[in-house]
């Protein structure tokens, strides 16, 4: 046994890290656990932060996962593309189960530091913006929220100039030998996404023959599973904020519940929900 080895509990552990990385310094936990930085002395402010802190974290790992798996499947490698999108529906679950953490909080509790927000708000979220446009929503309405840093403004700009995860699929469905039109195929990608009757008639023709086309049809499965845990999200995001703030004017100076219950029914994918009714 070397010397920087010892016996603990039946165990031989290394002790000796002058010279290694430790589990901290790989994670990087000085700064992770130093990074909640209050603005008040209020209890639950710690709360608030580290689950906002969390979803971020969550989100950087979607944005990771979806990108990539448009990547495969724009080379046509499904089986790649599935685990990964099987991952992100995993990640949305974590972030809808954070809401029961914050929903811990009342609205007594944060009303004592909400002053201290300033204007911050989770509107002003750029990965929350960064997936919906990896997802084919590129609304550019709020671009100009981040003018202010030009890196994360090119990190905006790159994702709005990416061929998001639903062209990628429509495409690949193109490349199966559907008659997709070419103003889908060749559309304008900095824009959102319009739902076209030829994506639909293909969607419909993929679900009526599922042994035929399984591929395309476990992928637009997939899709739904994402939109469905988005939808699911969302739902959660705004009866949260009705639950804690009620209907007061957001901290960013949006309506608050007000908007976030328009958004509860946006789709990404509107053709996948419609054939439904239609098949």
């Amino acid at each position: 046994m070397n010397h920087d080895d010892v016996k603990l509990t039946g165990e031989t552990v290394k002790t000796d890290f002058e010279k290694s990385m430790t589990y901290s310094d790989y994670l990087s936990l000085d700064k992770i656990l130093n990074a909640q930085d209050g603005k008040s002395d209020q209890h639950d402010e710690q709360l608030f932060i580290i689950i906002h802190q969390v979803k971020e974290l969550w989100m950087k790992l979607m944005l990771h996962e979806i990108n990539s798996a448009a990547t495969d499947i724009a080379e046509d490698k499904f089986r790649e593309a599935f685990k990964k999108l099987a991952r992100v529906s995993s990640i949305q679950r974590q972030l809808i189960s954070a809401w029961d953490v914050l929903t811990t909080m009342t609205p007594a509790d944060y009303l004592k530091f909400r002053e201290s927000l300033g204007h911050a708000s989770g509107f002003q979220s750029y990965q929350n913006r960064l997936v919906e446009f990896s997802l084919g929503y590129k609304s550019t309405h709020a671009l100009k929220i981040y003018q202010h840093d030009k890196k994360i403004y090119k990190l905006l700009d790159d994702q709005l100039n990416t061929v998001s995860l639903y062209d990628q699929a429509i495409r690949a469905i193109n490349r199966a030998g559907f008659n997709i039109d070419d103003a889908v195929i060749n559309r304008d990608i900095t824009k959102s996404y319009e739902p076209n009757e030829s994506v639909k008639a293909a969607f419909k023709e993929i679900y009526k023959n599922t042994d035929q086309y399984f591929e395309l049809y476990e992928m637009l499965e997939k899709l739904v599973d994402i939109e469905e845990q988005y939808s699911r999200w969302r739902f959660r995001h705004m009866k949260t904020v009705e639950r804690i703030i009620g209907f007061k004017t957001g901290t960013g100076g949006s309506s608050g519940v007000n908007y976030l219950k328009k958004v509860v029914d946006h789709y990404f994918f509107k053709e996948l929900w419609e054939l439904r009714t239609e098949l």
